[in-house]
């Protein structure tokens, strides 16, 4: 029995292979395809079909099908290692993200080629899972999570201002973690360099006082998770112009006041705090002992920890390395890139909110 046969006897339905098939184009059967079907999965997604969606390409029929839906679109990608990681397969998985393509996977493991890492297809059981949860029968079906993301910026005068360096990435894929998992997601981002996800909420901020401020009007939240670079001082008095600098090159002497501590303020909540708050924190020496300090000080309940010194490589990076904290312990996380991160964050975000 043929491939094409066993699958059309697994699915009872006819299988479809050729873009311009002479007894279906009549009425544009690839264009029917394409609108048939409440969800179209991708499994396996090879990182050439996912060049050709983030490029916009439809010179066959899978592609051409891609192009023309109107429905929305999971691939469980699947590669050797070594393209998974390529730059290019990178560059491409962002460009689907940022386009509303949902993903589940790949995992470690062994491969068909003999290899071992990052690039193997999710499992069956896994993408069932996520079909679920597009459907809205996810672990946080009902739930509404606040994530903040992204660095603020604190003006100095109209060209020049006061942040940390981040990227948003990681919060980012939060928001997308947890809206795949069913949850109503507002997403409060500062001036990050990646884009907002689709299917959230989304709030954009400049500054520390505006994101505080967003927080406190999208309160209540089932959980609160704080992954934002929060700037931890602004200039008292901005100056209305450009500052100049002085015929003696002296700089301009500037006043600094500390910003709202968001995650202590709603950590420490008397009435509506989230059942769940979550802070990050990065760190450059004493991971777990900052972290343990800021679980303490904040009252939040977990934190997420990373450790961006810069032989990491993790700031701006597509991959993190975390240890969540809590107050039963420390939990080291393998390095993965920041979308698993994310998913397994979720996770644990729903068994938690589950037990209650």
């Amino acid at each position: 029995m043929s491939r094409q046969a066993s699958a059309a006897a697994l699915a009872a339905q006819k299988p479809y292979t050729d873009l311009f098939d002479l007894t279906d184009e009549a009425e544009m059967g690839h264009i029917e395809l394409s609108r048939a079907a409440d969800l179209v999965v991708v499994a396996p997604a090879t990182a050439n079909l996912m060049a050709k969606m983030a490029g916009g390409h439809a010179d066959d029929l899978a592609s051409t099908l891609l192009m023309a839906t109107d429905k929305p679109v999971l691939i469980a990608p699947a590669m050797n290692v070594r393209m998974w990681e390529h730059p290019a397969t990178k560059r491409n998985l962002a460009q689907l993200l940022a386009d509303g393509i949902r993903t589940v996977g790949p995992n470690d493991g062994g491969m068909a080629c003999g290899e071992f890492g990052p690039g193997r297809m999710a499992e069956p059981d896994e993408i069932i899972h996520a079909i679920a949860a597009q459907f809205g029968q996810g672990a946080l079906t009902g739930r509404h999570i606040l994530i903040t993301s992204g660095p603020t910026h604190e003006p100095i005068d109209p060209v020049r201002y006061i942040a940390n360096r981040s990227s948003g990435a990681q919060g980012a894929a939060m928001a997308m973690a947890c809206r795949d998992l069913g949850a109503t997601v507002t997403f409060i981002t500062g001036p990050a360099t990646v884009p907002p996800p689709h299917g959230v909420d989304v709030i954009k901020v400049e500054t520390a006082a505006q994101m505080a401020q967003a927080v406190t009007e999208a309160l209540p939240a089932d959980a609160a998770i704080f992954a934002a670079a929060v700037a931890d001082w602004r200039v008292d008095q901005s100056a209305a112009q450009k500052i100049k600098k002085t015929a003696d090159g002296a700089p301009p002497a500037l006043s600094f006041v500390e910003n709202p501590d968001i995650l202590a303020k709603v950590a420490q909540m008397k009435a509506g705090r989230p059942a769940l708050v979550v802070g990050f924190a990065a760190e450059t020496e004493n991971l777990v002992d900052h972290a343990r300090a800021k679980l303490a000080r904040k009252g939040c309940d977990w934190i997420v920890a990373n450790d961006v010194s810069p032989e990491t490589c993790i700031m701006g990076g597509a991959h993190n390395a975390v240890t969540l904290v809590t107050k039963d312990g420390a939990d080291a996380w393998p390095r993965l890139s920041k979308h698993e991160t994310a998913t397994r964050l979720a996770a644990r975000l729903a068994e938690a909110l589950e037990r209650g």
